[in-house]
């Protein structure tokens, strides 16, 4: 953890890349695992269904009742080890940018704030007919109470601005990642198993450039072969990490939660 810290200390811009695997600390399943969301159906759909475009236009009510669990109750959900030390590095000017599979919110909720949601972000829920946005409050409490969200204006459906299969994701956030990650001379990919497309190709972008990549995850990944460091168990590294920072800097690790007891604003 001590030769971790010091790459992360002295390299010119550390980038990270997340997965759900940082989330299951605080609770939350991960998908590819064999206890993960994926293994499960859910009435009779795979999940990859219900997260697909298509579904969603002719069935909303099937995303919501799977979702309210995962994605409408993250009141439920603490940012765990890992989120606060990478908010505390991104205070402490070690880290320069995170770009995250996730969409938890739990970047945001432990003061992450160079932050990059490549598979959008359910903060914010949009009419698909007119436009109209809602707060993530404002349809938790409409999810919370069994129903599907339509807009009281014009009666079309509530989305999510969540990715969803079938959609492409944000071309100038892509962009922007992409170049982040080609100068970055060390990136972190964290909880990742680096197999769902265009965003796990980008740790590829800074191994092309020269830079180093540390890959933390139980499971093997594609790139496994080309980590400069390997390691499996995110909250042992993440609790090294945190002795380190906290000896180097120890007003850098200040949880957002504390100040909004942990609520979504």
């Amino acid at each position: 953890m001590k030769e971790l810290y010091r790459m992360i200390r002295d390299s010119n811009f550390c980038a990270v890349f997340t997965g759900a695997g940082i989330s299951t600390l605080s609770g939350i399943p991960d998908f590819r695992s064999p206890n993960g969301v994926y293994s499960k159906r859910f009435e009779g759909y795979e999940v990859e269904e219900i997260l697909s475009i298509g579904l969603f236009l002719r069935r909303p009510d099937l995303y919501y009742a799977w979702a309210k669990p995962f994605i409408y109750e993250l009141d439920r959900y603490q940012p765990n080890i890992v989120h606060r030390v990478l908010a505390g590095m991104e205070a402490a000017g070690m880290v320069g940018m995170t770009y995250t599979q996730n969409i938890d919110l739990l970047h945001e909720r432990a003061g992450t704030k160079k932050l990059g949601e490549l598979h959008g972000s359910p903060a914010v829920h949009e009419c698909l007919k007119c436009g109209k946005t809602f707060s993530y409050p404002e349809i938790a409490a409409i999810v919370n109470r069994g129903e599907v969200p339509y807009c009281p204006l014009c009666g079309g459906i509530v989305k999510p601005r969540i990715v969803f299969y079938g959609e492409s994701l944000d071309a100038d956030l892509l962009g922007r990642a992409e170049r982040d990650l080609r100068k970055a001379d060390l990136l972190l990919v964290l909880g990742s198993s680096l197999t769902v497309n265009p965003a796990a190709m980008l740790p590829e972008i800074t191994l092309s450039g020269g830079g180093e990549v540390v890959i933390v995850n139980r499971q093997p990944t594609p790139l496994d072969r080309y980590a400069a460091l390997r390691c499996d168990d995110l909250e042992t590294v993440f609790s090294g990490l945190r002795d380190e920072l906290l000896r180097d800097h120890p007003d850098c690790m200040t949880d957002k939660t504390e100040q909004t007891g942990g609520k979504l604003q």
